[in-house]
């Protein structure tokens, strides 16, 4: 419990929030209210320090001089009671305040596998499971609801109050380098997914032992046109040929139902379309018009990361996702985003350009009010104002448990979806394998082989070769962080195709393969006797399946294209619309 006396209206628990609202409302300075509409990255390290990386000054300098209080957390420490004794170290600050408004910590995804500081986090000291992939493979809402469940448990002992996820989007465009993050290609499992997430997350309703979801990315951020990302310019125009934005809707549709309180646009520039032709984050058709005013959103609507400003990172010039709108200087960006109904500005620190837009009279207070508002309900409901702080001891027994590590791994193992797995002459198909085989393996660690099997050095050697492998991509050196985005070309390198497929004419092979986003197999399903695919999965979640401890019960998400040419030659906001597939959306084998 905090141990501020309660001087003032807002801080008695026993009124109503929208009283205590009101009345924190009225005693805060334009510079307070145009903080609260900032939320940017801090990283795990000494409050008093910047991170050069990023170019992001310390969480310190940010609360006091630019008197922001809502921070996405990069990076982690080494364990829970670390991890909370940061954070509680963050809200004695805050209470040193004035007004002692409490922060609000959020994060990226992190209790898979992927590590892109764009877009998620490896999970480190907490537990591990399967990307989305893995739980659209499952396909049970309840068994994703107890994941969330699990998560809002680790996220909560440590202090993180905001999910920036789930990444409800559609994966039509197989090309797209976000498809990790989704639950895949179909707008109905979507839907009964989301709604399970949310839940284990925020529980019947948002309150104090909630995890507010963002839910992202509205109005849809799958139909990418040649399924390049807007992160980037090459990337800023989504497309809709097939006329399915409805289709893409229909996720987010759920997740306002399901009772999201956050809502994040996406980069995409809209082609075509009715919409102006402007980034989601400065487009008041969509904002206002479909999100609020015929969808009935009253949540908080944050931008993603990085709409205002130019930065470098990583030594590689990283240009404002202002697309549409690039000719704007950056005061009249944000004009604009307000404009279109934003409340809060992601990954930008510029409160001095807000301040001016103020004194200049271009932008209301009562606008920020607005604004403030929302962000200042959420706070009050998740119960920030009288639990700041988390409990240190309990933080350390929570994070990383042993059964929710147990639950992890076990899910990680039943997402695995069994592509193929053939007989040879009338014997029995090759899976699952008999321990103590001689095994050659490429992309498994040998200590965890050797629980199963005999590992010798070439494949002349064995009796079966295990291949893990990664979905192709195109490495295109372009520098910064576009190296981290997976795009272009779904075909196997020609060199490696052929590596591969000499492998499995030398010795019985099985093929367990990574789909961060869909595959060209181009005849591999053929010439391995097993193709098993993995959403995010351990050496000991995959071998425990491939040596019959426990069987795939996976289903694809997506279909698997079978060439790049039916790829270009789809819709790209149409589903399951590649002609001819290797394998169709559900396709999965049992033991």
């Amino acid at each position: 419990m905090t141990d501020t006396e309660v001087r003032f209206p807002y801080q008695d628990a026993s009124l109503d929030i929208e009283q205590r609202v009101d009345d924190l409302l009225g005693r805060m300075e334009i510079a307070d209210k145009v903080g609260m509409l900032f939320h940017t990255m801090a990283a795990y390290a000494d409050p008093e320090e910047g991170n050069p990386t990023f170019g992001i000054p310390s969480i310190a300098s940010m609360m006091r001089k630019r008197r922001m209080n809502h921070f996405n957390l990069l990076g982690a420490a080494p364990n829970g009671r670390e991890f909370a004794a940061w954070h509680n170290a963050l809200q004695r600050m805050a209470q040193d305040t004035p007004l002692g408004i409490p922060v609000t910590l959020s994060t990226d995804p992190r209790h898979s596998f992927s590590d892109n500081p764009l877009t998620s986090l490896m999970a480190g000291p907490f537990s591990q499971w399967p990307e989305t992939l893995g739980f659209a493979a499952i396909g049970s809402p309840e068994r994703l609801e107890r994941f969330a469940d699990i998560a809002r448990q680790e996220y909560l002992a440590v202090g993180l109050r905001v999910a920036l996820h789930p990444q409800i989007d559609l994966a039509t465009e197989p090309r797209w380098s976000r498809i990790s993050g989704t639950f895949g290609e179909d707008a109905d499992l979507t839907s009964r997914l989301v709604v399970g997430y949310i839940r284990g997350f925020q529980g019947a309703e948002l309150g104090a032992e909630s995890v507010a979801t963002m839910v992202k990315h509205f109005p849809g951020g799958g139909p990418q046109l040649d399924g390049e990302d807007p992160h980037f310019a090459w990337g800023k125009e989504q497309v809709y040929p097939g006329d399915a934005r409805d289709y893409h809707l229909r996720p987010f549709i759920a997740a306002i139902g399901a009772g999201a309180t956050q809502m994040m646009p996406y980069y995409g520039q809209p082609v075509g379309t009715d919409w102006e032709e402007v980034g989601f984050g400065f487009n008041k058709d969509v904002l206002t018009d479909l999100l609020r005013d015929e969808l009935g959103f009253e949540g908080i609507v944050c931008t993603d990361w990085g709409l205002l400003t130019d930065v470098v990172v990583f030594g590689a010039d990283m240009p404002a996702r202002a697309w549409g709108v690039e000719q704007l200087t950056r005061p009249q960006r944000m004009v604009k985003a307000l404009d279109a109904g934003i409340d809060q500005f992601g990954g930008e620190l510029c409160t001095d350009e807000l301040l001016g837009l103020v004194a200049r009279g271009e932008v209301a207070e009562a606008r920020l009010d607005v604004s403030v508002r929302r962000l200042l309900r959420e706070k009050f409901r998740l119960g920030l104002f009288e639990n700041p702080f988390v409990d240190e001891e309990a933080a350390e027994a929570i994070v990383g448990r042993a059964d929710f590590v147990t639950e992890g791994l076990d899910t990680q193992s039943d997402s695995l979806t069994l592509l193929t797995n053939t007989a040879v002459d009338g014997g029995s198909a090759i899976l699952p394998l008999t321990r103590g085989v001689k095994v050659y393996a490429e992309g498994v660690a040998g200590d965890a082989l050797a629980a199963y099997a005999t590992v010798v050095g070439t494949p002349e050697e064995a009796d079966v070769a295990i291949l893990r492998i990664k979905a192709p991509f195109e490495d295109r050196d372009r520098g910064g962080f576009s190296d981290l985005f997976h795009s272009g070309s779904l075909e196997f390198p020609a060199e490696e195709h052929a590596r591969l497929t000499a492998i499995a004419a030398a010795v019985p092979t099985v093929i367990d393969i990574y789909l961060d986003r869909p595959a060209v197999l181009g005849g591999l399903e053929e010439t391995a006797r097993a193709v098993l695919a993995d959403y995010g999965a351990s050496d000991e979640a995959v071998l425990r399946v491939l040596f019959g401890d426990r069987g795939p019960q996976g289903l694809l998400p997506f279909d698997l294209p079978r060439s790049d040419a039916a790829v270009a030659a789809s819709r790209t906001d149409v589903a399951f619309d590649t002609e001819n597939p290797t394998f169709r959306f559900g396709h999965g084998l049992r033991y």
